[in-house]
């Protein structure tokens, strides 16, 4: 009789776990959901955060201070030279990326420069 107490024990668990699993993954979606569109060369680190997907408080300083050292970024392949910033990362929040105009602006120019 124990076994069968046993059984009925580890269904008991398997559906509580489950159940929370489903519950973990319900009120993490929303939250996926709301990053939005970012500037990277004015947003703070809380904003960077808040607004990219995978990017925590950490990463998001990381990139602060990569463009407090190096200036603005010309485009969102820049954030590949942040360490800890992957192509998934960036392919993740592509959309979510911007830059200013100016930036935009001085990158184009320098693209259409002729070489030499």
């Amino acid at each position: 009789m124990s076994n069968s107490k046993s059984v009925a024990s580890q269904l008991t668990r398997s559906r509580f776990t489950r159940r929370s699993v489903q519950i973990l993954i319900a009120s993490i979606a929303p939250m996926l959901a709301w990053a939005g569109p970012v500037d990277i060369n004015k947003a703070d680190a809380a904003t960077i955060a808040k607004e990219l997907n995978g990017i925590g408080l950490s990463k998001a300083q990381a990139i602060v201070s990569f463009r407090e050292k190096n200036g603005a970024f010309k485009s969102a392949d820049d954030l590949r030279k942040v360490k800890g910033i992957g192509a998934k990362t960036l392919e993740r929040n592509r959309p979510n990326i911007r830059l200013d105009a100016a930036a935009e602006k001085k990158a184009e120019r320098q693209a259409e420069k002729p070489a030499g």
